[in-house]
């Protein structure tokens, strides 16, 4: 079972999307997680997708294998409860605002040797998401044909910041473990997106050129990569990026020849220069648009396939959930039925697969609230009676 990170526990005071990725993939790997919420939920308890009861698919998926204590936090000694919770525990990932009652040096007042992973969104505290962060750094402003800008439905600053944290959290208790002392690593989008973006080229590629990079729609940039459509009416994304793929996407399409051609008149050879494919992509298109609008889209597949060539059709969502490859087949998935929703479907566990160990299956959400009197008595040492005394007056809540 994937019990790296056994023995390891984690408070998880957060919402939306990238501090609950942070604790999920905690989780997966061992961690006893245990999130803490308002009492009803938090603000992303009922974010959509979300079935006719109103149940959140996208909450009981990037919650799971996580506890859940439900507290009223807008109460002093509810705030006071859950302060106590992350002392005794050692380790906080959150994305409440750095000054806070969960501030870091507030609660290393009492626990020292504390490790916070903090996602924010701006560096400076301000908030942002990742759709607002997304158009900051530029990338709408390239998606699509243009002039308009096209936002992307993939919150991928939320997602790699969320790993990130997971990552860095685990940094610093390699750090604490050597030196005693605690920490806190802030994480903020803004700083995972135009970071990200300087990593891939981006921030030298336009201050060497002054100039931005031209809109393309669906063709990649500095490769051959773009959609075409076979006879059949098959849109598919052929790309590129070696030079044996080349040679055999031509000889599957019957190109040499008139490929020769353009590399004779324009005195250029594209066999090993990726580059060179992409400049001169206004004589290579329409050359290729022909040849794969002559073929039916499975016999196109056939013999990319045999030619090592990445392609794929373009598909729904609801295609993939279908996908055996994908979904059905996949180890990753397990059928799942115990879901707070009451939705059975495919569940995903842990992304990685280590060979020497059993995969650890899906594990469920909980309720909010339903590990509130288990976690209070045993990490706070709560007698039964203390606990209903809190739970009477509405400062701890528990599952229905």
């Amino acid at each position: 079972m994937y019990n790296l990170l056994e023995g390891l526990s984690i408070i998880e005071a957060s919402s939306f999307v990238a501090s609950p990725t942070a604790g999920l993939y905690c989780a997966q790997f061992g961690a006893d997680v245990i999130r803490v919420d308002q009492i009803g939920g938090g603000p992303d308890f009922r974010r959509w997708p979300v079935t006719e009861a109103n149940d959140s698919l996208y909450w009981e998926n990037l919650n799971r294998g996580k506890k859940s204590v439900a507290l009223d936090l807008s109460r002093p000694e509810g705030r006071e409860l859950l302060q106590a919770l992350i002392r005794a525990t050692g380790q906080l990932i959150t994305n409440f605002p750095a000054e806070s009652f969960l501030s870091h040096a507030t609660l290393a007042q009492g626990r020292a040797d504390l490790v916070t992973a903090r996602i924010m969104g701006w560096a400076d505290g301000a908030p942002a998401l990742d759709y607002t962060i997304n158009n900051a750094v530029g990338y709408p402003m390239m998606t699509g044909p243009g002039p308009e800008p096209v936002n992307h439905v993939l919150p991928a600053w939320d997602l790699l910041s969320g790993a990130y944290a997971a990552f860095a959290m685990l940094a610093a208790i390699r750090r604490r473990e050597q030196t005693g002392e605690g920490s806190e690593v802030r994480v903020p989008l803004s700083d995972v997106a135009i970071g990200t973006v300087a990593n891939m080229g981006g921030i030298a590629e336009v201050l060497h050129n002054s100039a931005n990079r031209p809109r393309l729609g669906n063709a990649v940039y500095g490769l051959f990569g773009r959609d075409f459509v076979t006879r059949d009416g098959m849109r598919t994304m052929i790309v590129v990026v070696t030079p044996r793929q080349w040679a055999n996407l031509l000889t599957a399409l019957d190109l040499n020849e008139a490929v020769t051609a353009i590399e004779a008149a324009r005195g250029v050879s594209f066999a090993r220069d990726d580059g060179l494919r992409f400049d001169h992509r206004d004589a290579l298109y329409p050359l290729f648009e022909a040849a794969i609008g002559a073929q039916d889209h499975a016999a196109l597949g056939e013999a990319l396939d045999a030619g090592g060539i990445v392609h794929s059709a373009y598909r729904t969502m609801l295609d993939a959930a279908h996908d055996p490859r994908l979904v059905g087949d996949n180890p990753m998935f397990s059928p799942f039925d115990a879901n707070p929703s009451g939705f059975a479907y495919p569940a995903a566990g842990a992304f990685g697969t280590i060979p020497q160990l059993e995969r650890t299956p899906p594990q469920a959400a909980p309720r909010n609230g339903a590990d509130s009197e288990q976690v209070l008595s045993q990490r706070l040492g709560l007698s039964s009676g203390e606990i209903a005394r809190l739970i009477d007056s509405k400062i701890v809540g528990t599952a229905p």
